[in-house]
């Protein structure tokens, strides 16, 4: 693909940071970036910032296009992308194409409609991801085996390991099922350089006797069946780290000791009275919001605190749709290694292609990696959108609207939605004129959700917008 990349030199360059003026304060949020991320077809596959200017893009550029998408499928000039500074974001209108131009599955006229970040834009049989957000920060040091993609989802992610690797205290991993926290854990233990082994320890699968058990040990006779001495996963993880895996399942009972573990670096057996010092790295992680847990009870403030010195976001498959394409990749490869099989890539029609971005995945890599399963066990050929799995498609996964029909990101309901950063939090009151509405609204929870975290963090609103 020929292409030629326009950015403006406005607020919205990453260059410089808008800035809010109320009672005499001058308040400066964060830099945004926007781009466009072209996924289908592969060969078609690059990344383009988008600036504040006017941007036309199209198959032709003597025809005045300024993004270049060489494929017979885009008009000469297709679609037009212009920012809108009072809503943050740009807007996409179509320009009389001939194969016309969707936004999450629904048809743009020449009426120009907002972009969200992560929306799917079809122009012909060419698909984009579009992303906004703050500015990445290189990790070179993170291994792309491991945490592969480069959405800026994952870019932010791996800076977050990045940060939070070689200190030594807690770090608590947010993220819904199947979205690889347990590979965040293993590359956190990988960058700390402690010479111990990374122990993994599930406690939703255990009952609350085993856990206490499992985590101090125990002495022979402690409880019934409890024939030998046990040193348990804490002294066994000596040097090294222990990732506790679905955190949000301990038990209330059990947290104390957790929490005496953790600050005063040492366990006591089940069953004995002598206390063992221990030189471990915590890594916890759940898919549930602890934050939400403190406030009904379930679970001790004190603890989440002292776990979450480093609190990690593992992005869903839905808040990094740039690289899903490249997920299905990869894990058909790893299938056809397993077996022995020579690897060529799963082929998609664009209307199949187009059902896979804008399913909700509420298992993640768990149910991309049964997609994979099936196709690959399918008939060969180009897989068309009747040929996916009938659970694969959009309104099944989302379980709301008629079958077969694309359900747009912006429907689609979130199992899982973390805390915000005080900077994020910051930069999005900043943007939208210290509206808590506003906010709310951006990150689809209450007002006084909002308000909580405002005084959580100690944020000085400069006079509260009228809401």
């Amino acid at each position: 693909m020929t292409a030629r990349t326009m950015a403006g030199q406005g607020p919205y360059d990453g260059n410089n940071a808008t800035e809010s003026t109320e009672r005499g304060q001058r308040v400066r949020a964060a830099p945004r970036v926007a781009r466009l991320v072209f996924v289908y077809p592969r060969a078609l596959a690059s990344t383009h910032a988008l600036g504040e200017t006017m941007l036309t893009i199209g198959r032709n550029a003597s025809a005045g296009a300024g993004l270049v998408v060489g494929h017979p499928t885009v008009s000469r000039q297709h679609a037009a992308l212009r920012w809108d500074a009072a809503a943050g974001r740009h807007m996409l209108a179509d320009l009389g194409s001939h194969n016309g131009t969707w936004l999450d599955g629904q048809p743009v006229g020449a009426l120009s409609k907002l972009l969200g970040d992560g929306s799917l834009v079809r122009l012909g049989d060419v698909l984009a991801v579009y992303e906004r957000g703050e500015p990445p920060v290189a990790a070179p040091q993170v291994s792309r085996d491991a945490l592969p993609g480069d959405s800026l989802a994952v870019q932010h992610l791996r800076a977050a390991v990045a940060r939070a690797a070689h200190d030594l205290s807690p770090a608590l991993i947010l993220g819904e099922t199947g979205a690889g926290k347990e590979r965040i854990a293993a590359e956190i233990h990988r960058l700390s350089g402690r010479r111990g082994p990374l122990l993994t320890l599930n406690c939703a699968a255990l009952s609350p006797q085993l856990v206490e058990s499992q985590l101090f040990g125990h002495v022979r006779g402690a409880f019934t069946g409890a024939t030998q001495e046990q040193s348990g996963f804490f002294r066994a993880a000596a040097g090294g780290s222990l990732f506790l895996d679905e955190l949000g399942e301990l038990p209330l009972e059990l947290q104390p000791k957790l929490l005496r573990a953790v600050e005063l670096g040492e366990v006591t057996a089940v069953g004995s009275t002598q206390a063992h010092r221990v030189d471990v790295r915590l890594i916890a992680a759940t898919n549930r919001s602890l934050l939400e847990e403190v406030e009904k009870g379930n679970f001790r403030r004190d603890l989440y605190a002292r776990l979450a010195l480093w609190e990690i976001v593992a992005p869903s498959l839905r808040a990094r749709r740039a690289d899903l394409i490249g997920w299905i990749d990869r894990l058909h490869r790893a299938r056809c290694e397993q077996r022995g099989d020579a690897f060529a890539p799963l082929e998609f029609e664009v209307d199949a292609a187009e059902a896979l971005l804008l399913a909700p995945w509420s298992d993640n890599l768990r149910g991309l990696q049964r997609l994979v399963h099936a196709c690959a066990a399918g008939p060969t050929g180009r897989i068309a959108r009747a040929g996916l799995p009938q659970w694969a498609l959009p309104g099944e996964l989302a379980g709301a609207g008629e079958k077969g029909q694309v359900t747009p990101a912006s429907e689609v309901k979130r199992v899982f939605r973390p805390r915000p950063s005080r900077e994020e939090l910051v930069g999005v009151l900043a943007a939208n004129g210290w509206s808590l509405r506003a906010a709310a609204r951006h990150f689809e929870r209450d007002r006084k959700q909002i308000s909580r975290w405002v005084e959580m963090y100690a944020i000085e609103i400069p006079g509260r917008a009228e809401e």
